[in-house]
Formats: structure tokens, sequence, C-alpha cells
């Protein structure tokens, strides 16, 4: 609890660090993945080739993307923008099959009836497909900002600065109260984020919350 103390304003840097890192990727990951999604949902033969990129794509080693990305697209390894685009694929991998999942969940009957009052396919998706497939795509979201959350740490061994730095840093000097408060600040920024997601998906879609 001492070391807490004493070290407040490097706890509070690097998660704020920490959270630069995460929340571009985790929105960009849902902004991509959406339209993704819908191309695997609309047209099934690409769906099974989409899905299984994307299951490839995660399947992926961590640090070995965050060095192999730099010399592809010329950033230095420790730019924020080579973690972030790194994370956003791992996040993108994730969320395709939510997103796909989510709008075949959406009942044909549904689409024909929207179709049958005159919804053009774009307003159709956006003010009917997409608010009903909401719950899904909320779930799948929260998964993939955990997810995002812990992974940010492991660009700590290449010299990223974020939470993880605690557990490299501590483990080094043999500080056990440093590696401790990295992995439990971790913990609580992950539940944060997925406490804030929670309530924005009730402020959003106040009927699916009403329906439980």
């Amino acid at each position: 609890m001492t070391w807490v103390l004493e070290n407040l304003d490097l706890i509070g840097s690097r998660t704020w660090s920490h959270l630069v890192l995460a929340v571009p990727a985790i929105v960009l990951s849902f902004v991509l993945a959406v339209p993704l999604g819908w191309v695997a949902n609309r047209y099934q033969w690409s769906r099974a080739t989409l899905l299984t990129a994307a299951g490839l794509l995660y399947a992926i080693p961590s640090l070995p993307l965050f060095v192999v990305l730099p010399g592809i697209l010329g950033f230095n390894v420790r730019d924020r923008a080579n973690v972030i685009i790194a994370l956003t694929l791992y996040g993108l991998a994730l969320m395709v099959r939510s997103v796909a999942d989510a709008l075949s969940s959406v009942g044909a009957p549904v689409v024909l009836s929207s179709t049958a009052l005159g919804y053009s396919p774009a307003g159709r998706f956006c003010q009917v497909e997409l608010p009903l497939a909401g719950p899904v795509l909320l779930a799948g979201l929260r998964v993939v900002a955990v997810s995002t959350i812990s992974l940010v740490t492991v660009s700590s061994l290449l010299g990223v600065d974020n939470l993880g730095l605690l557990f490299v840093d501590g483990f080094q000097r043999g500080i056990m109260a440093e590696v401790l408060t990295g992995i439990v600040a971790t913990v609580v920024l992950a539940l944060a984020i997925d406490g804030l997601l929670v309530l924005l998906g009730r402020w959003l879609m106040p009927w699916a919350a009403a329906r439980r």
C-alpha cells in the first residue's frame, strides 16, 4: 500500500497511456467490423472466408505482430500508432463474427416487413436491423473491450508506456507491490470500461433493458 501511495502520479499517467492505446483500437474495431460483418451476413459465400480469416488473424501471437507491423507500415516499434493498429486487428478479428451473428439474429420476416413498409436498404439497415442487433453487438463489443485492455499490456515488453510497464519494472526490480498494482489496475480498468459499455447500451437501447 505504501508503494501505491508514493506512486499515484505514475499509476495515473500509465493508466491514461493505457486508455490512449485501448480506446481508439476498440472504436476502430467496431467501426470496421460492422461493414465486414454485414457482408458476411448478406453474402453467404463470403461468410466462411471472412470468419476463417478473422479466426486466423486472432491466432497470430501478439508480441510478434507488434514487432512485424513496423516493418510493413514504416512506424517505429514503440509508436502508439503501431500498437493501436495491432490491437485494432485483434479486435476486428473478434468483432466480425459478432456482427455477422448479430445481424443474422434479425429474423427474415422483420427484414421483409420493413422492406414492404418502404425502407431503403440503407434505411432498413440503420433503422431496423442495426437496432435489433444491438444487444448482440454490445455483447461482442464488451468482449473486444476487455480483450483489448488486456492485450495492451503485451506492448510494455517493447517499452511502450502503459500499465504493463508496472509488471515489467516490478519484476525486474523485485517489487511485488508494483507487479500487483499493475495487475489490479488493469483488471479495474477493464471492469470500468465494461461497465461504461453496459451503461451506454442501456442509454441507447432502453427497450432491451426493459425486456429483461
